[in-house]
């Protein structure tokens, strides 16, 4: 197929058809982004009710009459979104991401799934994204930064899986910044991070008053700690955080429980 390039793949995303270009040598996407897209997708904006009467093919699973722009930081190969693209009417959904061939892959990734009247991918720093975007121009950002602060052991730091790993071109305090110049006032940031950092985490997003509204803490069986949180905080909204139910990922081994289930059918 002449839009893949040596070593990538086309990978089925199983939702409406949409596929996305990967090379496994580089960086692939994995469960967090989609975990990502779905708690983006339950937000308050984003009403999961059908509204009644409405026909099987007109009905959204999100009520985005508020959301018209979300952009993602640090997009990657361009899976969030695709996936929000998939889920959503929003109309106009952005990406930035520093790598140029992972911005490459996400373009053609783009193209293929035919979304150029929805979706931009470009190519630049999230250091300096307030050069690239306006001011509060965004109703909702999401990002899955990278979650490592220490680079110890890596014989290459600025391979494409250490980028996205480890904390390398951007801090986390770099993504809540721009995130923070970029939404609009009352709109959302959501991020995917690591509870190990949890603390960190509230601290940088009220330090730039992006308060925390939403946190899921997502754990790999019921009965182990859990080993990702998504947080959704509100550019000067008032002091309140709703803690949901722990989404738990497997039920026994290699198993999904019914949460994720749902999440990816």
């Amino acid at each position: 197929m002449d839009i893949l390039r040596d070593n990538e793949r086309l990978d089925d995303l199983q939702i409406k058809g949409y596929q996305i270009i990967q090379d496994p040598k580089r960086f692939c996407f994995g469960m967090d982004a989609v975990l990502l897209s779905d708690f983006v997708c339950a937000k308050g904006n984003y009403k999961n009710e059908q509204v009644q009467g409405t026909p099987e093919e007109e009905r959204d699973p999100g009520n985005l009459q508020k959301v018209q722009r979300i952009l993602d930081l640090g997009t990657g190969t361009g899976i969030i979104p695709i996936l929000l693209a998939a889920k959503t009417s929003v109309p106009e959904i952005r990406g930035l991401e520093i790598q140029e061939a992972s911005v490459d892959m996400a373009v053609r990734s783009v193209q293929y799934n035919h979304l150029e009247d929805r979706i931009q991918i470009i190519q630049g720093d999230i250091k300096e994204a307030a050069e690239i975007y306006s001011a509060a121009s965004f109703d909702v950002i999401t990002s899955n930064p990278p979650y490592m602060i220490d680079s110890h052991g890596l014989k290459n730091p600025y391979e494409p899986k250490n980028i996205a790993r480890h904390e390398i071109l951007c801090t986390l305090e770099d993504v809540v910044k721009a995130a923070a110049y970029l939404v609009r006032p009352g709109g959302s940031f959501c991020l995917i991070h690591k509870p190990f950092r949890l603390v960190e985490i509230m601290q940088v997003l009220t330090a730039y008053k992006l308060e925390p509204k939403r946190m899921r803490l997502v754990h790999p069986y019921v009965d182990k700690e859990p080993n990702m949180v998504m947080i959704e905080a509100v550019r000067g909204g008032r002091p309140r955080i709703t803690v949901e139910r722990p989404l738990i990922i497997y039920r026994e081994q290699g198993v999904y429980t019914e949460d994720v289930r749902r999440i990816y059918e």
